[in-house]
Order: structure tokens, then C-alpha cells, then sequence
């Protein structure tokens, strides 16, 4: 089923941690252009171990000048987080992923550091990596002591924030987009090698994330069913805050947008690209099917919809897949395609639709990065080198 959708131009949206965030209001039933902003997670690793390594405050504190709240912290010191400013344009957005990219990367080479876009760590860190030095992660740290080993735990992963949309348009939409988000699992799969072995995941993040707790499918909320839910986790202690609701959708606490957090984060800013249109296409269809007096989101049974999950982390593109829709065992290339004739309408309304196209045809010749990754090192038997692969993939060195 597909809708007609009208061509919109407006002014960026907010995306996560935008300083003019909550200034922006949240737009009409559609009225302006959906904005895209990306969360990044990066790996530091030592120029010659290719290891993890806790310079995360060295490198943040060369960065804060040019990048300010840009450049973040993550749980681990030896992670670095990279945040766009919310756009509505592709062009933009793609010279702001390459641009952060090269400036955290020639930061960390002056700390003797790769800046690294993988899911998990390659080669494992040497020994446990600390947790950063903040309260609210030592308090996080202490309470969940048995999921923070500094060292195989540790993953990097990459969200995309659509935006601008008030709560009760953010839980819509993350309603209507959790049958969609196993074929975007599938193509952003990028951590098929973990502790220094092949573990036989296209997404090995997925399965060491998801030891945290609601690191699964969001359920069917309204607003007031949101509030009950998340107030529930924080009392029940589950949760210490509402910041670690880490559905794969939800929105977001502090800035009217609706967030999508199922990705490994990606060396080839490409993908990241890829990512982020199909989600704002996605969004801008079920934006203009409520707007028309759609129908409700589809009901995908819970089981099904963890079962393709499940799929996608292992087999990434190829291999066999779940149709969470149908239950139909199809492969991950097919949910894929599917999911790119759904967004056709929003993509081709804010005239992305030929960039997907070519983005997506990348994918498919040259492969996910997973797929990259093992061609590496089955070509040459080494570790090193696929990490060597990673960073010149995620910032060139320059010439």
C-alpha cells in the first residue's frame, strides 16, 4: 500500500541534543519538511594494537572548541560519539557525516588513535576499558555491574532522529515503523567479528546490546500508555531513568523527535545516509496516510517480530529472513526491497528517491559492512588488517 505525498520545503527540524531543540515546535500534521539527524558511536583503537583505548577525554577535549556539543562522550572511555545538526537535506547531511567524521578522525590521530565505525571491537581491548568518568555512568555502572566488562560488551551503534514531531505523533509513527526495522537491521549489519573470532553474526552488537534491559521492539503505545509504561520501569528499578528505554524506537525525552536505534553504526557514511532516508521516507508515508484518516498500525505478533530480529542480526542481507508482516520466510535482500517500495512515496516527495536508489545499488554490489569486513580478511587472514579497512573507510587519512 502506498500514499500520495505532497513535495514539502521548511526549516530544519531539532534533532538529538540540538542547542535550538526546544525552541523549534513541533510542526503540524505534516505542514513542514521531516528532519534527519544521526547519532554516531566510534570506536577509539590504538594506531598499534588496532585495541580499544580510554582516550575518549583527550580526544573530546582537542574537539570541543571546533564541535562543542557535537562531540560526545558514550558509556566507555574508549568511545566516541558524533551528532549532526537536524536537516532536511540529504546533501547536507552527507557533508556533515564526512565532515565530523574527518575532524574526530584527525583528532584521534594526534592521540595516537584510529577513529574506527564498527559495531564491536575487532581486536579486543588489551584489558577492561573504564567506564567515563560521569555520575550518572558510575551510578549505571555499579547497579548493572555484571553487563559492564569493559571489554566485550562494549558496541558502538547509530540512531537517527526524525523530527519535528510532538509525543503523540512520535509513538505513531514508532508504532507503524517496528515491522519496518528488521530489513534496516539487516542492511546496517556491521559486527561479525568479536573478541578476536568470527562469531558468526552479521550483527554481533545485536546480541551483546540486547543483554541490557528493553534493548528489544517497542511496544504499541499511546501517549498515556507510554507514561504508565516508562513511569512503571524507572519504580520498578528495571531502569535507573527514562534515558535507558533503549527500544528500537522511541521518542526521544528531550527533543520532539522520534528516534530509531537498531543500527550498527556504519564505516561507509553511505549506509549511515541510506539508513537515514529510508527512515524520514518511512515517516513522511505514515505522516500523510494518518493526515488522509489511516488505519492503525499493523499488528505484527510479538514473537514474529523478535524472531526477524533474531534473523537479521545473523544473516545481515543474505540467508534467510522473517517477514514480520506475513511470518513468510523470505531473505534479508527481500525485506530490504520491500522496505524501499514502501518509503518510495516519502523518498520520492523530498526528492531522494534516485539517491537511495543509487545508495542501495551500492550496497547490494559492494556488500554490508559485514560483508566487507569478512571479504578483508578472508582476502588476507588478518585482523589487522580489517581494521586498517575500517578506518580508512570511516575518515580517509588525508593525502
Amino acid at each position: 500500500m502506498t500514499a500520495t505525498v505532497r513535495r514539502r520545503t521548511g526549516s530544519a527540524g531539532p534533532g538529538e541534543r540540538a542547542p535550538s531543540a526546544r525552541r523549534t515546535p513541533p510542526d503540524a500534521a505534516g505542514d513542514a519538511a521531516l528532519t534527519m539527524g544521526v547519532e554516531e558511536e566510534f570506536f577509539l583503537v590504538d594506531r598499534r594494537t588496532r585495541a580499544p583505548v580510554p582516550r575518549a577525554a583527550q580526544v573530546l577535549a582537542a574537539l570541543s572548541t571546533e564541535l562543542g556539543p557535537q562531540a560526545q562522550s558514550e558509556f566507555y572511555s574508549c568511545q566516541l560519539e558524533m551528532c549532526t545538526q537536524p536537516t532536511a537535506s540529504a546533501i547536507q547531511l552527507r557533508e556533515q557525516l564526512r565532515a565530523l567524521r574527518a575532524t574526530a578522525a584527525l583528532a584521534a590521530r594526534e592521540a595516537g588513535c584510529l577513529l574506527v565505525g564498527a559495531g564491536t571491537a575487532v581486536v579486543p581491548p588489551r584489558e577492561p576499558v573504564p567506564v567515563t568518568d560521569t555520575p550518572r555512568y558510575r551510578r549505571m555502572a555499579g547497579y548493572y555491574g555484571a553487563l559492564v566488562d569493559g571489554s566485550l560488551g562494549v558496541v558502538c551503534g547509530c540512531h537517527v532522529h526524525i523530527g519535528s514531531v510532538d509525543r503523540s505523533r512520535a509513538l505513531d509513527l514508532s508504532n507503524r515503523l517496528r515491522p519496518y526495522l528488521p530489513a534496516l537491521q539487516a542492511l546496517a549489519v556491521n559486527s561479525p567479528f568479536h573478541g578476536g573470532r568470527e562469531s558468526g553474526y552479521a550483527s554481533r552488537r545485536a546480541v551483546e546490546f540486547g543483554r541490557w534491559p528493553t534493548v528489544e521492539p517497542a511496544p504499541v503505545l499511546d501517549p498515556a500508555g507510554y507514561e504508565q509504561t516508562a513511569d512503571a520501569l524507572v519504580r520498578s528499578g528495571i531502569l535507573l531513568d527514562r534515558a535507558m528505554i533503549y527500544w528500537f524506537t522511541r521518542p526521544s525525552e528531550h527533543v520532539p523527535t522520534v528516534e530509531i536505534r537498531i543500527a550498527d553504526v556504519s564505516a561507509d557514511p553511505d549506509t549511515t545516509l541510506l539508513l537515514a532516508l529510508l527512515v524520514r521516507g518511512l515517516c513522511t508515508v505514515f505522516t500523510a496516510e494518518a493526515a488522509a484518516g489511516g488505519g492503525p498500525p499493523p499488528e505484527v505478533p510479538y514473537g514474529r517480530l523478535r524472531a526477524a530480529h533474531r534473523s537479521a542480526a545473523r544473516h545481515g542481507r543474505t540467508g534467510a529472513a522473517v517477514d514480520p508482516l506475513t511470518g513468510d520466510t523470505v531473505t534479508g535482500q527481500g525485506l530490504i526491497t520491500a522496505l524501499l517500495r514502501r518509503a518510495e512515496p516519502g523518498l520520492d516527495a523530498a526528492g531522494d528517491l534516485a539517491e537511495a536508489e543509487r545508495l542501495l545499488d551500492g550496497l547490494q554490489r559492494y556488500g554490508t559492512g559485514a560483508e566487507r569486513q569478512r571479504a578483508v580478511y578472508r582476502r588476507t587472514g588478518s585482523l589487522t588488517a580489517v581494521v586498517d579497512d575500517l578506518a580508512a573507510s570511516t575518515a580517509p587519512e588525508p593525502r
